[in-house]
């Protein structure tokens, strides 16, 4: 997958891209990205890319004409979306969407950093395709949330995790957050590894895995669980059978149930 990156802090950009599991992925292939200069493209000798806004106003504006420039001079792959306020709000949904253009030509997408008070609205309304936010919060500029952005569709590209299960499992994949993890030791200061997780019955263990999705998803974000419409009969006889099964077996207490 291409992903293409216009940022005036390109910096920024390649350190983070450069290390961990996304600089595996353009080191193997997988990720093909892009960081462009927005001054690149500039031709005064301030290599300047903002001025002050129409009508007054605290901050700057990045103008119309180094961002065009910028981005024609590349013809990057498209959908092309501006890092804002008023984009659609990332989630898992977005995520899959985004990784999913890695299977029709040309191959990826495009992002473009907003900075200081944001772009000339003609760069919204004639040069981007869409805008992306991640948050209701304010950042300096758009290279943090390019990032996210970026290890959330690259972690669903096919060979860049080591398992293909860790993105199936994963919160959110389903509507729910991810069920308790566990590792050695099983005793820690007194806090001991569910049971059922270390007799080897696989199929137990699925059950109280996903049991245990849908109760960490009800105590903390409810918000999910309203948003699939509530739990259904079935999910409901399930968390109640397994809780059950743990309270009762021998020698425990339902302690991590």
């Amino acid at each position: 997958m291409r992903i293409d990156v216009f940022t005036i802090f390109p910096d920024l950009v390649e350190h983070f891209c450069s290390g961990s599991l996304l600089g595996r992925a353009r080191h193997h292939g997988a990720l093909d990205l892009r960081v462009h200069d927005l001054r690149s493209a500039t031709t005064d000798p301030r290599r300047s890319v903002d001025d002050v806004p129409y009508g007054g106003g605290a901050g700057m504006v990045l103008m119309p004409g180094p961002l065009f420039d910028a981005v024609e001079l590349v013809e990057p792959p498209r959908p092309l979306f501006l890092l804002g306020p008023g984009g659609r709000r990332l989630d898992q949904e977005v995520v899959e969407e985004l990784a999913s253009t890695e299977t029709s030509a040309p191959g990826g997408f495009s992002l473009l950093c907003g900075r200081y008070e944001g772009v000339d609205q003609r760069v919204a309304d004639h040069l981007v395709d869409g805008e992306l936010s991640i948050g209701d919060y304010v950042l300096a500029g758009g290279e943090s949330a390019a990032v996210v952005v970026i290890e959330a569709v690259t972690r669903l590209l096919p060979g860049v995790l080591g398992n293909e299960a860790s993105a199936r499992d994963e919160s959110f994949r389903s509507g729910l957050l991810e069920y308790p993890q566990y590792t050695r030791p099983g005793d820690f200061r007194g806090w001991e590894v569910p049971g059922i997780l270390r007799q080897g019955d696989h199929g137990r263990i699925e059950r109280w895995r996903r049991a245990m999705a849908l109760r960490r998803t009800l105590e903390q974000r409810p918000d999910l669980v309203e948003a699939r419409g509530g739990l259904t009969d079935e999910e409901r006889r399930l968390l109640e059978a397994v809780e059950r099964e743990v309270v009762e077996e021998p020698g425990r207490d339902g302690q991590g149930a």
